[in-house]
């Protein structure tokens, strides 16, 4: 995946127009009803597998699309435009498949990824603890190895894709008592249902769906696990333990390009409805945007959109060139998150009282964008990373 080549501009034009008809005839009409119902979207859903987006950065060898990572950036802001929630379900999902495809063995890749590619198998990434987000070294989930298989104990929180999901990429301790604590963290894939049945495997303890401001629709939750068993060949990626803790940091880097793109998705569908209000909303005898206060406002939030834009573009570049991006993925995720809520909220402010009726896509627009500074490492760590790696990089 890393240095692949991106698609030719006519393809991607192409996708993308496929994508905006989509978008057009199915999820605009219905997103408002699915997001304030809280519902999952089956259909829509079942229209990401069809469309390929389960399998967009998954290798053709293995039935995937093999974007590059600048082009799935792009998908992600268009579709956040309409509906944020819905770039969730695959972004997820494929944080988990690139960890199977940079780290897993050959049979490993052979094994998930094709289910993977198709949506046969849905999940998403098993990282957050009760007692751990931002800090994934205090996990407190064990795994024993037993044999040919690993016993695993402990809970998981706020797991995107956890409720209607069929696999999990599980960060795990396997040594609690390693030091440093990440030498004792390994990833495994665990399947949480039977394939045919889609009965919960024995040992998964299945929790509630998280309630939520923003960012509804999509199954957050809670997931046990009590002496539950997986095959230790196919689960261990890699087939080494200990390398959990570097997989779990490589996925998250195209997660944090992913949400920097909803981000710009947020950003500008909120400066293209106050634009448009901005005109045609009256006071005083003349339409609000020939007031200089409100022009502004448009200005910054014009501004600031387009630069979001660029530092997505610079990540995704940065992604598409292999190597380690921390630093541009943490700028990019960091601007473009913080200028979503920025924006909306000035978008509510155009708007006034119509901004806050669910008549009007602002307040769903405002709802969603405080998660985008929270997910994926908070935006005060990526800071702190940022300056890290700027330092590393520019040593005296």
């Amino acid at each position: 995946m890393d240095g692949q080549a991106a698609i030719s501009e006519a393809d991607e034009r192409a996708l993308l127009d496929s994508i905006d008809r989509w978008l057009e005839r199915k999820v605009a009409p219905v997103a408002a009803r699915y997001e304030q119902a809280d519902e999952y979207p089956h259909e829509l859903v079942q229209d990401l597998c069809e469309m390929g987006l389960y399998g967009a950065l998954i290798e053709p060898e293995y039935g995937g699309l093999g974007l590059s990572g600048t082009t799935y950036s792009r998908i992600v802001a268009r579709i956040s435009e309409e509906w944020m929630s819905l770039t969730g379900f695959f972004n997820s999902h494929l944080m988990m498949a690139t960890i199977v495809q940079k780290f897993g063995t050959q049979k490993q890749k052979e094994h998930w990824l094709p289910r993977f590619a198709t949506g046969e198998l849905r999940g998403g990434l098993g990282l957050t603890e009760p007692g751990a987000g931002t800090d994934l070294q205090g996990i407190r989930t064990v795994a024993r190895r037993d044999g040919d298989r690993y016993v695993v104990n402990g809970s998981k929180l706020w797991i995107t894709n956890v409720v209607e999901g069929d696999v999990l990429a599980l960060l795990v301790k396997t040594d609690p008592d390693a030091q440093p604590r990440h030498r004792g963290m390994t990833m495994l894939i665990t399947p949480t249902r039977d394939p045919q049945t889609r009965a919960d495997l024995p040992g998964i303890e299945r929790g509630r769906k998280l309630p939520k401001l923003g960012y509804r629709g999509i199954d957050t939750g809670e997931i046990g696990f009590a002496d539950y068993a997986c095959d230790a060949e196919l689960s261990l990626v890699g087939g080494e333990e200990g390398k959990g803790f570097v997989m779990a940091t490589g996925g998250l880097e195209i997660g944090r390009v992913n949400v920097a793109a909803r981000g710009v998705g947020i950003a500008r569908r909120a400066l293209k409805e106050a634009v448009a209000y901005a005109q045609v909303r009256t006071t005083m005898g003349k339409p609000i945007a020939e007031h200089q206060a409100i022009q502004l406002k448009l200005g910054e939030m014009a501004a600031k959109t387009r630069a979001a834009e660029l530092l997505v573009e610079d990540a995704a570049r940065a992604y598409d060139a292999g190597g380690r991006i921390d630093m541009e993925a943490g700028m990019a995720k960091w601007f473009a998150t913080e200028t979503a809520f920025e924006v909306a909220t000035e978008a509510m402010r155009i708007f006034g009282a119509n901004g806050y009726s669910k008549e009007y896509p602002i307040e769903r627009l405002y709802r969603d964008a405080p998660l985008l500074m929270i997910g994926e490492g908070t935006n005060e760590m990526q800071r702190i990373i940022i300056a890290r790696r700027l330092l590393a990089r520019n040593p005296v």
